[in-house]
């Protein structure tokens, strides 16, 4: 880390003055030591690894090394979908991930289009099963830091965003696409056999204007300081001063991230 950042004793010792002083008011007297250290990390960048500045060139790298390319084509021409002759929906070959189909949507009084209401098309996902939506915490010498992904995706703004450490559909985790299993999806998957402690799962609710019935599982786990977690070139550790400073950046975090750190 260049410069002069806060130390990790300057970090406990704040955070000890911090909750004695809640817990000194009535309305913080019964506040768990979870949310005060949560809210106690959003008052400065306690970082040890790296000051924002480098954050933030690593992701403007991060966006320039990305290699993904995009193509529009007619969807009758897209690999491993086909057209439901039953249903006149969109699927995938394997019967995994999600299809499009086809609402008509009634008795819409209460929004703009007033009473008539309207077709359109909506993705679905297959057996509404959703996916893991996890951001890993791990201390480094005592200060917490989150596990973030430079993610590309094709309809990402810019193509690469600040994302969740797993973000990815049961589909993906069972690995329907005949690709590799997402890193790190252990710690989510099998939290507790691999030494890691949850600290926030809750189901969490998608766009339904476009994902019918669309809900994902958002985790915060922890890992303990000892264990050694390798990370790819797109992988960074955050403190979450830095996580929400990059909410100033144009659509740099992905909406995933910010739902997850809602919470906290």
């Amino acid at each position: 880390m260049s410069g002069a950042g806060p130390t990790s004793q300057e970090y406990r010792d704040g955070l000890a003055a911090y909750c004695a002083a809640v817990r000194d008011t009535a309305a913080g007297r019964d506040t768990d030591e979870l949310r005060l250290e949560i809210q106690f990390e959003c008052l400065r960048d306690w970082s040890q690894l790296h000051s924002l500045e480098e954050v933030k060139a690593w992701f403007l790298e991060q966006r320039r090394l990305c290699k993904m390319t995009l193509e529009d084509i007619p969807l009758a021409e897209c690999r491993g979908w086909y057209f439901d002759s039953e249903s006149g929906w969109l699927r995938h070959e394997s019967g995994e991930f999600f299809f499009v189909q086809g609402l008509r949507v009634r008795q819409t009084e209460t929004r703009e289009i007033g009473e008539k209401g309207w077709d359109q098309p909506i993705l679905t996902q297959v057996g509404y099963d959703g996916g893991i939506l996890g951001i890993l915490r791990k201390r480094f010498d005592g200060v917490p830091h989150y596990l973030i992904e430079a993610k590309a995706e094709p309809g990402n703004y810019e193509r690469v965003q600040l994302s969740p450490t797993v973000q990815a559909t049961f589909s993906n985790l069972r690995r329907a696409h005949g690709g590799r299993k997402p890193i790190f999806a252990e710690f989510f998957e099998q939290p507790e056999a691999n030494g890691a402690t949850v600290l926030y799962r809750q189901w969490l609710s998608e766009d339904g204007g476009r994902l019918h019935r669309k809900r994902n599982l958002g985790m915060l786990v922890e890992v303990p300081e000892e264990i050694q977690v390798d990370l790819p070139a797109t992988f960074i550790w955050l403190s979450l001063w830095q996580i929400k400073a990059c909410l100033g950046e144009n659509a740099w975090v992905n909406p995933h991230v910010r739902g997850i750190i809602a919470h906290l």
